[in-house]
């Protein structure tokens, strides 16, 4: 009787993937990643040719590498943020267990490639670290367990992502990766704090990651080193801080020139931990501020659409991710100009490395999964109870 009277209800044809992709993506966050890797492309022309030189490879061997690995991570990042955060999840946890197990078997199978940390699998052609593979299917993880939690006779899934976390964080420091440790302590830290942990709590957690690092001074070496290295007042010239420190000093506003740079001769890692210096020196403090601005976009756009996000395992998993993607820019950037410890991490799209490109490209096309527009009401409805 309804249909005869007002007629049959219109069948909506399910909308095509790609432009549902690309009318809920945050472009303006896609278009900062793409800015930063054509960037870390820019830099790779210049920091590169003189360690393919010493290694005997052709002047661009590294860059065309970067660009290789670059096309696979932005595959992955375009990818995975067409996917539902459902599907997101399930192939997180996969990926998680085979990352963890990497991890875990690296002291029996790992190398060190003479840097003195055995974080790498050795492929011959390639080589595989398996902590930057760890931290995005960790934070769903983590975010999966803390968002059952809050579920009524839910899990405790606050104390197993704690426990969780403490194991990998043993593991990590074991290479010793105490960088990626403090990452991974860190993203947690995060979430937890937002799924609703008391101040103290985080206060109390703090201390202990201070006592733990008076343990970890005085029980390693290259921990030690590196602490001494950092608190010394005096900078030494030959190392690769001293180099950094003075290639930023030298480049002042505008830099010295394109390929006029000297500090990517004297750094081994120019290309990697360090190459904040090389865009510092050769183009001025006006590419760092673009670089920090680009990272600041995406950070701020996607804690701004989280914001508004009514599930809780999509908010902590995209604070997670949106937390260790800026914090890790931070630590590169801090390192180089001495605001930090030496920790040997690289620059978010913009270093050379394999593992650290895909591994970010899938991070962040979780985090643009996350923060795709959803056809929701605004968390504020809940809180004045008009989202029912």
């Amino acid at each position: 009787m309804t249909e005869m009277v007002y007629g049959t209800i219109p069948v909506r044809e399910s909308e095509p993937v790609l432009p549902k992709w690309w009318r809920t993506i945050d472009k303006w966050s896609m278009s900062c990643v793409l800015i930063l890797f054509g960037i870390g492309i820019l830099l790779g022309l210049a920091a590169s040719p003189p360690l393919a030189e010493k290694n005997g490879f052709a002047p661009f061997h590294y860059v065309e590498r970067q660009a290789v690995f670059g096309a696979l991570a932005l595959s992955a990042m375009m990818l995975t943020s067409m996917m539902t955060p459902q599907l997101v999840r399930r192939l997180a946890v996969l990926g998680f267990l085979g990352a963890f197990a990497a991890l875990m078997l690296l002291p029996f199978f790992g190398t060190d490639f003479g840097k003195g940390a055995v974080r790498w699998y050795s492929l011959g052609f390639a080589s595989v670290q398996p902590s930057e593979f760890l931290k995005p299917g960790f934070v769903v993880v983590a975010a999966w367990m803390m968002a059952a939690s809050q579920e009524i006779n839910g899990p405790p899934g606050r104390s197993w992502s704690f426990l969780l976390t403490l194991v990998i964080v043993v593991f990590l420091a074991m290479q010793p990766d105490f960088g990626q440790a403090c990452l991974v302590l860190f993203g947690w830290g995060v979430m937890y704090f937002v799924a609703g942990a008391p101040l103290l709590l985080l206060i109390g957690m703090a201390v202990c990651v201070v006592l733990a690092g008076s343990f970890a001074y005085s029980g390693s070496e290259h921990f030690a080193r590196r602490i001494d290295g950092f608190l010394s007042p005096d900078v030494d010239p030959n190392t690769q801080l001293g180099f950094a420190t003075n290639a930023i000093r030298e480049g002042g506003f505008f830099g010295v020139g394109v390929g006029e740079g000297e500090v990517k001769w004297s750094l081994p890692d120019a290309h990697t931990d360090f190459i904040i210096a090389v865009a510092a020196e050769e183009y001025g403090l006006i590419l760092v501020l673009i670089i920090i601005a680009l990272y600041a976009i995406v950070v701020v756009r996607s804690l701004m659409r989280l914001m508004r996000e009514r599930d809780p395992f999509i908010r902590l998993a995209g604070t997670g991710m949106v937390a260790m993607f800026g914090v890790q820019a931070m630590i590169n950037m801090g390192v180089a100009v001495r605001l930090l410890p030496a920790k040997g991490m690289t620059l978010p799209f913009v270093s050379y490395g394999g593992s650290s490109l895909i591994a970010g490209g899938i991070a962040v096309g979780m985090l643009f999964a996350f923060t795709r527009t959803r056809p929701q009401g605004e968390i504020g409805d809940i809180l004045r109870g008009r989202g029912r």
